[in-house]
């Protein structure tokens, strides 16, 4: 057997993985991209362990070893992805891009780190009883003076 026809094959999976990768905007999509091309450096590690007659067999050992990264990767993904579905109601990468939440409304916890910190500085002990530095951030509907 040749070597140019996995390894074709090989160039083909990885620029389609790629592709996936660079063009699609769905989470899910992306790691199956993300896939494909782990699996495309798979079957070079596999084709030249086959040309080269190694009689360690490097390339399939190595390739077991990237099979278990990649089981390891999807199934943390998959859980980062269906968690931030769960609290953003989407999994489309654009609108995912800012960890922070946005719709954060102000309780009475934060208006009083809010007083404490224009009596005292930042990391001030007498701001926080425990010594821990106050916040400065003022809440919604509060004028910046």
């Amino acid at each position: 057997m040749h070597l140019a026809y996995p390894a074709v094959l090989a160039v083909l999976l990885f620029c389609t993985g790629l592709y996936g990768v660079l063009a699609r905007r769905n989470a899910i999509l992306v790691l199956m991209s993300v896939e494909l091309m782990l699996n495309a450096v798979n079957l070079n590690l596999v084709a030249f362990d086959v040309w080269l007659r190694d009689t360690l067999h490097a390339g399939q050992a190595l390739t077991l070893f990237t099979i278990t990264i990649a089981a390891a990767e999807i199934g943390i993904g998959l859980a980062i992805v269906l968690l931030v579905h769960r609290n953003r109601g989407t999994s489309h990468i654009d609108r995912l891009r800012d960890l922070a939440e946005t719709d954060r409304t102000a309780t009475d916890s934060d208006e009083a780190t809010v007083a404490d910190a224009t009596d005292n500085p930042v990391g001030s002990p007498a701001g926080d009883p425990a010594g821990r530095p106050t916040d400065t951030r003022l809440t919604r509907g509060e004028a910046t003076a």
